[in-house]
């Protein structure tokens, strides 16, 4: 029967498709298991991980190959000091049967000490789990105390695990209802992944190990963990949605969930899928299903009841209420005795047995697979004025029909059919139907699909007057196919039926036929490219060459007759590779354009660039240190002349001043004519030496003030071409 094309494509890649949220979409296969005990069963390096691998492999059911080879193994590597060793050890041998191992009284007094709040939440975990381990007695409300003091400075997730996991040590009457109240926080603290799964932050490990340290406490104080259905289902898909493991650790917390899952006292997750592919027919009229628990360990003490079995398209109820009979580890149901017709149906599946089933309500979708057979097949050529009376011809499948058929412009050819079950009769309508004209000539494919009619007979018909454009007028013989496929059909057809012969007017008819056929190649794109331009003559190159390289030649000429500058070179290691650096980048560049791509001259590039611009920093520095160095010797060599100037001028200052004071000595001489002239005397030559004094010193004054402002001038210069001199390093 037909179904909607989209629901055809989805149910084309998954045969059975589960639509009930609380169901598993991961699990363990028996695959799986074997890889989970391969990655377990390792060499021992340590105590830990013989531990990881002894206890691992026990909770899948399993053991290490050698017993005592691995008893003897945790006796040798057994650190009586070391808290974790002692943890490894007793909880390892107590799996090993036969294994036991003695301990001294300073080791229980170690292992005693450790209970306490002054040790961390991951050391009470160790010293309880190896008291334990030993058989030794332990003070279970003391411990308790220390474990609850110290998990109020230690809120992380991994100490809450090793807190959950240590209580399921202690004795059953201690109040261990303030640590089962810490499952409940760690709940909280879940990241939801789209409703599909539920985990910690930290990853796989630490919500594996929360499985197992809830389920593990669980069972020992007798009270149901806080989990809703669906936050079981989450936290299964999240735990084996991993299939390979990074570390040891990791494995044995997946083992440790998997067994928790399995056989803990109040949730038991069920998958349930379909041996082989959910399908049946005539030939397999038999739907088998296997229910097993996470691990895939059948559960056969479960009872299986098909609620009710609803075609997908019609809706209609085809079974309701009948239990699958149980076959060894699987349940059987022959739902064809129910007579249904080809296609699919939404089974709904309830799974009793036990009160801990989780996800024991499901929905699946089931195929009812049949085989087709084509009757009533008949071939006409029809008049378009009806002058002639049609041409029919009876083809029975899978035969080819006799002859040809010739068909022009002037008349329809035209195709009927009928598809039925060929197990029940019943008529059919699949969901592909098509009808192929192949040309025998050029290999043009022309394809048509074939539409029922109200009384489900499928029908075609040709119009070449009307349908030459599809076949580019091209006239010759055609090979008719038809095309029957469903995804609920065994036998899908691809039938030959007859050869039609087609004609198209000629003036119709194209020059070239080029072949549709959707499976060969397509041909081969020639494309011609532009031709290349002509080179000039050799000569005019050769002149533009020599032009071009004329500066070059002026340059030798010059250096030559005038001399070349090179006094400010230095044989400086940062010089020379500098210079020669410079060299092979032009020399870099002829070589890109004669034998280099652009990648490798990049390269290369790089690493010249690199050592030439470290060299040239290096040479520009060193210049500029010296020329600093003389232009400040410079400026100092002319202060030192400006100082002698001075010198020599207050000098000759100071002797004028003496020889006019000899001058005015004869004055003396006019002191005896009398005292009124001799007192206008003095008082004139005071005044005539008090403004040659002035004099001089303004003299003084400005020499100075005039070589300080050249010597301020000098250095601003100086100054600014330090500056210019950096920006341009």
């Amino acid at each position: 029967m037909a179904v909607p094309g989209s629901n055809t494509i989805l149910l084309l890649a998954l045969t059975i498709t589960v639509i009930q949220a609380l169901t598993p979409s991961h699990y363990l296969t028996q695959r799986d298991v074997e890889r989970l005990k391969s990655s377990l069963n390792q060499p021992f390096s340590n105590l830990e991980t013989a531990f990881y691998s002894i206890l691992g492999l026990s909770k899948l059911g399993a053991q290490v190959p050698d017993v005592k080879q691995a008893c003897t193994f945790i006796k040798s590597n057994l650190d009586p000091n070391s808290l974790d060793s002692l943890f490894y050890a007793a909880q390892s041998s107590q799996v090993l049967s036969g294994c036991e191992i003695s301990i001294s009284n300073e080791t229980k007094d170690l292992l005693h000490a450790a209970v306490s709040e002054d040790s961390s939440v991951s050391q009470i975990y160790h010293a309880v789990g190896a008291l334990n381990g030993f058989g030794l007695p332990l003070a279970s409300q003391e411990a308790l105390g220390a474990l609850t003091a110290r998990l109020s400075k230690e809120e992380t997730v991994l100490a809450t695990i090793q807190a959950l996991q240590t209580a399921s040590y202690l004795s059953q009457q201690a109040d261990l209802r303030g640590i089962v109240e810490e499952i409940e926080d760690l709940v909280a603290r879940l990241d939801d992944l789209g409703g599909v799964y539920l985990q910690f932050e930290e990853g796989l490990e630490p919500t594996a190990l929360f499985v197992a340290a809830t389920y593990q406490l669980s069972d020992h104080v007798g009270t149901e963990p806080p989990f809703k259905e669906d936050q079981v289902i989450q936290l299964v898909n999240a735990v084996f949605s991993k299939k390979n493991f990074n570390s040891l650790s990791e494995a044995f917390s997946v083992a440790a969930a998997a067994a928790a899952f399995s056989q803990n006292r109040y949730h038991l997750p069920l998958v349930i899928v379909a041996e082989g592919s959910a399908s049946v027919s005539h030939q397999q009229p038999v739907l088998r299903l296997q229910v097993s628990n996470v691990m895939s360990q059948p559960l056969a003490q479960a009872s299986v009841m098909l609620e009710r079995a609803k075609s997908s398209s019609t809706k209609n109820t085809v079974l309701q209420q009948t239990a699958f009979t149980p076959s060894g580890d699987h349940f059987d149901l022959n739902f064809m005795n129910a007579k249904p017709a080809s296609g699919y149906y939404d089974f709904s599946i309830n799974i009793e047995g036990d009160s801990r089933y989780i996800a024991n309500v499901v929905e699946l979708k089931v195929k009812v697979s049949t085989e087709v057979g084509i009757t009533n097949v008949d071939l006409s050529t029809v008049d378009k004025d009806q002058s002639i009376a049609p041409k029919t011809t009876r083809v029975t499948y899978p035969a080819k029909g006799k002859g040809s058929f010739t068909v022009d412009s002037h008349q329809n050819f035209a195709l009927s059919f009928q598809l039925v079950d060929v197990n029940t009769g019943a008529e059919l309508t699949p969901h592909q139907t098509f009808v192929r004209l192949h040309n025998q000539k050029t290999g043009q494919e022309v394809v048509f699909v074939a539409e029922p009619d109200s009384k489900n007979i499928y029908k075609f018909e040709l119009d070449t007057s009307e349908r030459k454009n599809e076949f580019d007028s091209a006239s010759g013989t055609y090979t008719l196919y038809l095309i029957i496929g469903d995804a609920t059909l065994e036998n899908p057809i691809l039938w030959n039926v007859a050869d039609v012969i087609i004609k198209f007017p000629e003036e119709d008819a194209p020059s070239t036929i080029l072949s549709k056929n959707l499976f060969t190649p397509k041909q081969e794109i020639q494309h011609l490219f532009r031709e290349p331009e002509k080179r000039p003559p050799t000569v005019v190159s050769n002149t533009f060459t020599a032009l071009i390289l004329s500066p070059l030649l002026l340059l030798f000429i010059l250096w030559i007759r005038l001399g070349a500058n090179i006094s400010n070179f230095t044989f400086a290691p940062s010089t020379i590779i500098f210079h020669l650096g410079h060299a092979a980048m032009l020399g870099l560049m002829y070589v890109y354009w004669t034998q280099l791509n652009m990648f490798q001259t990049l390269k290369y590039l790089a690493i010249l660039g690199t050592i030439t611009f470290l060299a040239g920093n290096r040479m520009l520095a060193y210049k500029a240190v010296k020329r600093i160095a003389a232009e400040q010797s410079s400026r100092l060599a002319k202060y030192r002349t400006l100082r002698v100037e001075n010198v020599k001028a207050n000098r000759q200052s100071k002797g004028t001043i003496r020889s006019r004071g000899q001058v005015t000595s004869p004055g003396s001489e006019i002191r005896r004519a009398g005292s009124g002239v001799k007192q206008r005397q003095q008082t004139g030559s005071e005044d005539r030496s008090t403004g040659d004094q002035d004099q001089v010193a303004k003299a003084t004054s400005g020499t100075l003030e005039s070589g300080v402002r050249l010597l301020s001038q000098e250095q601003h210069s100086s100054s600014t071409r330090r500056k210019k001199e950096n920006l341009k390093t």
